[in-house]
């Protein structure tokens, strides 16, 4: 009888086809990551491609300080680099703390990560069930079903989950066998939380009287990936036709025009392409039905993390924007500003204003003569002209001289400013908070740091 497959040695069979570049190990001291990172230590050709480990300290118990130094101890005892990344997780995000946990755990590696360097993770068998049925309970289609994908790009390098096929008792195993110190989470025993929930109360139920449950719904999920990539070809092929590149916004109604199946991922592709989470399954239906709402209305839906808005028949999301005080005002010499609720005003070329100017928000009722233009206007009027965001007008920066409104940032200009930026050389240039700018892909779910 042939010896049962050891975890080094998965280790090596799966490196033998995936890498061809540094290794690093998200390292949290549970007891998977543990077995994950003591295995590759006893590889000579993980320890030759730079094998060093990433620890995250969320600082969301009184004992997280600790675990980073114990993390770094073990590390060292194995001759191996551990850094530590400190995160500031959000309390208020409104998403819960496992989600604004997991989001700036990979916030955090994605900027980490080396230039293609693979990043390990100690996901195994027993968490792809869980993320398959966790996805399945939030109503989630083939990709969310498919579960976590063994390799995926991140930041500038890639992430590899290489323990997908293994068993957790083989991890565990492992740890017991060569007497590893681990951390022990005390969040991970914490049954208010979703997936420890579904570990500790629903899946040994489950099993009793589905023995075979892993291993069907691990069956469906390889269906679902098989599905969810068939369907990408065509959601892909029809993206261009309902992306706008230059406004990074949607076509509302060639969106509501594709079939069900096209709709939602191409909906998730465009979001995790600007770094936002995906709606739920609620939260897509009444997008569906803003998108058919009368003329002249400005829908907007939220969530944790994400403003929708549905404006001249496009889609166009973003973060919220941060309170901020209309009655903001500054003293400007030209330099780069920041502006409140996000966005800067700065001179182009770079330059010093001989007088300073005050810089406002919009508070209502202002008008401006623009330079060459026989009629003052109304700011509301040269909004609604310019077909300016509504989200973006009441952060628009307004330029004055004394008492007197000058510009409009860098969209309209009395005869006064256009003479002085002329005489300048310089002038105004204003860059909003931008909704445009693409982030790093949202992660996967896979909660808790105690892997």
């Amino acid at each position: 009888m042939s010896r049962p497959l050891t975890l080094p040695d998965a280790l090596r069979h799966a490196m033998g086809i995936h890498v061809d570049g540094a290794l690093c190990v998200a390292f949290s001291g549970g007891p998977d990551s543990t077995a994950l990172l003591h295995a590759l230590a006893t590889l000579p050709q993980a320890r030759a491609r730079g094998l060093r480990a990433l620890h995250v300290d969320h600082g969301l118990h009184a004992d997280s300080g600790g675990w980073a130094t114990q993390a770094q101890a073990f590390c060292a005892s194995l001759g191996i680099a551990c850094e530590v990344l400190q995160v500031d997780v959000p309390r208020e995000s409104g998403e819960g703390p496992e989600a604004a946990a997991r989001h700036a755990r990979y916030a955090a590696f994605a900027q980490a990560i080396r230039p293609g360097e693979w990043l390990l993770l100690g996901h195994h068998r027993d968490d792809q069930v869980e993320t398959v049925l966790l996805k399945l309970l939030r109503g989630a289609g083939p990709r969310g079903l498919g579960g976590m994908r063994a390799v995926r790009p991140l930041g500038a390098g890639q992430l590899w989950r290489p323990l997908l096929g293994l068993p957790r008792e083989v991890l565990g195993a492992y740890v017991q066998e060569h007497r590893l110190p681990h951390i022990d989470d005390p969040s991970n025993r914490d049954t208010t939380l979703a997936r420890n929930h579904l570990r500790h109360e629903i899946l040994p139920r489950l099993h009793r009287y589905f023995p075979q449950a892993v291993d069907s719904i691990l069956h469906s999920a390889r269906l679902c990936r098989a599905a969810d990539e068939a369907l990408r070809t065509h959601w892909l092929g029809a993206f261009p036709a309902v992306h706008d590149e230059a406004t990074g916004s949607l076509d509302a109604e060639a969106w509501m025009a594709l079939a069900s199946a096209l709709r939602e991922p191409l909906l998730d592709h465009w979001l995790h392409a600007r770094g936002l989470a995906a709606p739920t399954a609620a939260q897509r239906r009444q997008i569906e039905r803003q998108c058919q709402a009368r003329a002249g209305r400005q829908p907007c839906v939220r969530w944790p993390g994400v403003e929708l808005h549905i404006w001249k028949g496009r889609l166009w999301a973003g973060a919220p924007r941060p309170p901020f005080d209309p009655h903001w005002e500054a003293c400007w010499h030209g330099e780069t500003l920041a502006l409140p609720g996000g966005g800067r005003l700065m001179l182009d070329p770079a330059s010093r204003l001989p007088s300073p100017l005050v810089v406002r928000l919009r508070r209502g009722g202002e008008r401006i003569r623009p330079a060459g233009d026989r009629h003052t206007r109304e700011l509301r009027d040269l909004f609604q002209q310019a077909a300016l965001p509504p989200w973006r007008r009441e952060t628009c920066p307004l330029l004055y001289a004394g008492e007197t409104l000058i510009a409009v940032a860098d969209l309209w200009q009395t005869a006064q400013a256009a003479a002085l930026f002329d005489t300048l050389g310089a002038h105004p240039r204003w860059m909003p908070a931008n909704w445009r700018d693409a982030g790093s892909a949202v992660p996967e779910e896979k909660s808790g740091s105690g892997n």
